[in-house]
């Protein structure tokens, strides 16, 4: 285990965070949200690598190195970074990294070059040909030690909030963005029967009968499916969700908040099952696939509608069901239909 960096000094990462990476401004906390990578703006990356190790490890995963910097950050066509900054005290509150899919490359097995790729999950040609085009992976998602804590006030009440703002903003400036593919991660550490009970709540309610992405390697429940099933025996989402939350709460622990946000974003989300990264402390990764137009009202029109009436360039989209979208101006618009 690597000592970790020391801190980058902020006048060389507000060096780099110039405005024209700048994508918006957050609803609270009036935080700012940047887009770059490695290559323009590498002190910022060395600090975003620095806060992520931090992070990870204290939750009991990481890289182990001395920055969360990996190949997938530095490839010649890298993932993107987003990350929520606080001008008030010139720091980085949290981030994800992302690729869209069409930038995507691939290596001479017809693999596609992606960090869930590696090692953890394999992908159908029908996600590769019909899906992958129009997703955007996002990974790496962190909130920055210190504002995991109360001790930063509404600054961390409100994080996560931020990076959504963030990942709004991203499928309106990408153009032909139907689809987010992210990971929630679980921790060795966490209690196995709350961790089973949790994956086979999300198996329950949001499985992918298509088989489009699945784990190379399925984490296996340490207990019986029947025995996890007698527990969770509510008729519909809400009352499993209200037995799940008592019998977590029982081990003294909570759902874990990504987890928490992404059921709650949309009703139409999957999973693609967990996998164990073997190379970032064998934590479980379970993979969520969800539809852009398919988010709920009020999260749409709080995170994605409220920055795209703020930009004119925005191009607004109708969809058969009468519920209006956005994009990016394309050249390839007729896909957003």
């Amino acid at each position: 285990m690597e000592n970790i960096i020391a801190p980058v000094p902020v006048e060389l990462l507000k060096a780099e965070l110039t405005e024209e990476k700048r994508l918006r401004f957050t609803h609270r906390s009036n935080n700012e949200i940047y887009v770059l990578t490695a290559f323009d703006s590498p002190n910022v990356m060395r600090e975003i690598g620095r806060l992520r190790e931090i992070a990870f490890r204290a939750a009991g995963g990481g890289s182990g190195k001395s920055v969360d910097i990996d190949e997938f950050d530095t490839m010649d066509n890298p993932y993107k970074q987003i990350i929520v900054w606080n001008p008030e005290a010139n720091d980085i509150v949290g981030g994800y990294r992302f690729i869209h899919g069409r930038e995507v490359r691939f290596d001479e097995e017809g693999k596609p070059i992606l960090a869930t790729a590696h090692n953890m999950f394999k992908f159908s040609e029908r996600f590769i040909k019909d899906y992958l085009p129009q997703t955007v992976e996002l990974g790496r998602s962190f909130v920055s030690l210190e504002y995991q804590s109360t001790r930063m006030g509404s600054k961390s009440l409100y994080a996560l909030d931020n990076l959504w703002d963030g990942l709004g903003a991203l499928t309106v400036v990408i153009p032909n963005v139907k689809y987010l593919f992210g990971k929630v991660t679980m921790y060795p550490s966490y209690d196995t029967h709350a961790r089973d009970l949790i994956l086979y709540f999300l198996k329950k309610h949001f499985a992918d009968p298509d088989h489009l992405i699945e784990p190379i390697s399925p984490l296996q429940f340490e207990e019986d499916e029947a025995s996890l099933a007698a527990v969770l025996c509510g008729d519909n989402f809400k009352s499993d969700y209200r037995i799940l939350k008592s019998e977590v709460h029982k081990v003294g622990l909570s759902i874990p908040p990504l987890v928490n946000a992404y059921m709650g974003l949309s009703p139409t989300m999957k999973i693609f099952g967990t996998a164990v990264n073997t190379d970032f402390g064998n934590v479980e990764e379970t993979g969520i696939f969800i539809a852009v137009n398919e988010i709920i009202e009020d999260k749409y029109v709080r995170y994605i509608e409220s920055f795209a009436k703020e930009n004119p360039w925005a191009i607004k989209i109708t969809s058969g069901a009468n519920k209006v979208f956005y994009h990016a101006k394309d050249g390839n618009q007729e896909n957003n239909e």
